[in-house]
């Protein structure tokens, strides 16, 4: 099979194939690890790859990175674009520009523990109320096609997922050094 949109279509035809002959072969773990710098800053990792995040200015960081909240929607943002070019090579869609806006809105009382007063219509919780997206693709295929891969890469996306439903999270506290009571 050929190479479509950068991708080796053999190659991941095999990688299907292989999950459908072992489906254990399909359970994965990612991981990732964070270290705090100093005020906002913190520096991520995964598998050697490393992000800065930061805050803006308005919320007393020093503007250096994106913050944890936008990179939520870059995340997002990426595994779409992924989703669409393997999708579509597998396909036989040749993309010629793909352009993904992602947008959200957080109101900031609940990430200040604020409980606002009922007439602001502000959520008290922590995170997106709404994410909105915008894809813009060409690609030689007919409009129904693309309809089509855009539904099954939405309904396919991890990240999308993961950020649309509640997910089991479990947290654990080391306290490295405990300081000594005077």
């Amino acid at each position: 099979m050929p190479v479509i949109n950068g991708l080796n279509t053999e190659k991941l035809l095999d990688i299907v194939d292989a999950v459908k002959q072992n489906w254990e072969t399909g359970k994965t773990v990612w991981t990732a690890s964070a270290r705090w710098v100093e005020g906002f800053r913190v520096e991520t990792e995964s598998r050697g790859f490393k992000v800065q995040a930061d805050e803006p200015d308005m919320l007393a960081g020093t503007n250096t990175a994106a913050n944890p909240v936008e990179l939520v929607l870059q995340a997002y943002g990426a595994c779409l674009a992924i989703g669409y070019a393997m999708n579509a090579a597998v396909r036989g869609i040749r993309i010629q520009d793909l352009r993904i806006d992602v947008e959200g809105e957080i109101d900031l009382p609940g990430f200040l523990g604020l409980e606002p007063p009922a007439n602001v219509h502000m959520d008290r919780l922590p995170g997106y109320k709404n994410v909105t997206v915008r894809v813009k693709i060409k690609a030689d295929a007919d409009r129904k096609t693309l309809q089509e891969l855009h539904d099954h890469v939405v309904r396919t996306s991890p990240v999308g997922v993961t950020i649309s439903r509640p997910v089991k999270i479990e947290t654990e506290l080391e306290v490295l050094q405990e300081l000594s009571a005077a």
